[in-house]
């Protein structure tokens, strides 16, 4: 920023020196023109009210007068244009009383000089008066150039230093959030970054960076509380099998070691059963598709439905063309882990149903995809609905259910959802749990 300030007034002073340079020198071009013009027009003056005038001329500084006769002799003049040869040759036109041009050099001097030439009419024939004073350089006067460089200098000094201070004092907030955040660790997360008062860019990026941190510490709690479940789902199967054993060596002769194998096998279902919805799991939080494609959902669900062996009646609902872009195998997982969860409290019917739906937003019509897996339990209270999508929650009605459930089919099953573009949820209904699938129908998953 600095520099950018610097290097703009810097360009700012170039051009106002050069319009300043370009002003003065044609004021002082004017000035001096007119000076000459004056001279010479004062000598033709003379020379009609004294015809014999002859000799030296009285002239202004700079200023070379000289005067001819008709014959073009020098018979009057300033210094050496009196002694020397004509200092020009040119002459008014026969209609013209004067005319002027640049010689570089007139004749017996040096460098560019500005001359005119006043015709004056005599018996004998017309008269010359030339008046030559030196034309003004580019820079007008190297004093002039020596104090408009320094101002300029001292501008781009003062507005640079000035341009550090404010970025300095503007930063340093700036500075002040990136060394907390540096500070900040997984174990000291919980800390959040001052917000200045001013109400400027930089609140709004504390601000921010404290929305994130929130975020940040969400996802850990998350975290820590997904390794702390999991750790102890896995710890029970596997210290179920191992005090089974302990005990069966302790007594072999008293053990009934066939009870002893299909309890061991359970407990190594269930830790089987933990560890493949895990790898799950992660798959998903790593967005490993397979290659996408269009289906029917409708389709799906029959194959599916015709496919399973269930102990509760399942009742499809399905509007024919209701078609998605995802993955196969993935939406086969979510729809058997809801129809293995409304089987578990079902009392004697699943209904399923697949229709279109128009958008909330109210583009066209039929483009979100729906599917709904009603059962006829007792239903899931309002406020325990986000909780049956956490990571190895557990009602106590699930629990009595089914023991050995893991508590993950439902969590997968909206991961997959979200991968997909759309959401799951579970609303309202007469009765039971109603679990509502929304998938945008023009919209494929989620590659990575």
């Amino acid at each position: 920023m600095t520099v950018i300030a610097g290097t703009v007034t810097a360009l700012i002073c170039v051009v106002l020196i050069v319009l300043i340079v370009v002003g003065v020198r044609g004021e002082a071009g004017d000035y001096k023109r007119s000076k000459a013009t004056a001279a010479a027009a004062r000598v033709a003056y003379q020379v009609r009210r004294e015809p014999a005038l002859k000799g030296g001329l009285s002239a202004p500084d700079d200023v070379v007068l000289q005067l001819l006769d008709s014959r073009h002799r020098v018979i009057a003049g300033t210094g050496k244009a009196l002694s020397g040869l004509p200092i020009a040759r040119f002459r008014p036109r026969e209609r013209d009383i004067y005319s002027t041009k640049v010689l570089c050099p007139p004749r017996g001097f040096s460098g560019c000089m500005w001359v005119v030439s006043i015709r004056v009419y005599q018996p004998d024939g017309d008269w010359i008066v030339y008046a030559a004073i030196p034309t003004v350089p580019w820079y007008v006067n190297p004093s002039l150039i020596m104090f408009l460089v320094c101002v300029s200098l001292l501008a781009v000094l003062l507005v640079s230093l000035r341009a550090w201070g404010t970025v300095d004092q503007t930063l340093a907030p700036v500075d002040a959030i990136r060394l907390e955040l540096a500070e900040i660790t997984a174990s000291e997360s919980g800390r959040r970054v001052t917000v200045p008062e001013n109400r400027d860019e930089i609140r709004l990026l504390a601000e921010a960076a404290n929305a994130t941190l929130d975020r940040l510490d969400s996802a850990l709690a998350r975290q820590r509380s997904f390794t702390s479940d999991a750790s102890h789902d896995l710890r029970s199967p596997i210290a179920a099998a191992r005090a089974m054993i302990e005990e069966a060596l302790l007594y072999p002769d008293q053990t009934d070691w066939p009870k002893t194998g299909r309890a061991v096998l359970q407990s190594l279902e269930r830790l089987q059963a933990i560890v493949t919805d895990l790898l799950q799991l992660a798959r998903l939080d790593a967005a490993a598709w397979q290659d996408t494609e269009l289906i029917d959902l409708g389709a799906l669900v029959t194959i599916e439905v015709a496919r399973s062996d269930r102990t509760k009646r399942i009742v499809p609902h399905i509007q024919e063309g209701v078609t998605v872009l995802g993955d196969r195998l993935r939406l086969v997982r979510l729809l058997t882990n809801l129809l293995d969860n409304a089987e578990r409290h079902a009392e004697s019917q699943i209904d399923i149903t697949v229709r279109r739906e128009d958008s909330p937003t109210g583009p066209a019509a039929g483009s979100v995809a729906v599917l709904e897996v009603l059962d006829d339990g007792a239903g899931i209270a309002e406020k325990d609905r986000d909780l049956v999508f956490q990571r190895f929650a557990r009602l106590e009605a699930s629990k009595s259910r089914d023991p050995a459930g893991t508590g993950l089919g439902l969590p997968i099953a909206r991961e997959i959802a979200r991968l997909h573009g759309g959401t799951l949820t579970i609303e309202d209904s007469p009765k039971g749990a109603r679990f509502v699938l929304r998938i945008p129908r023009n919209r494929a998953a989620q590659n990575p």
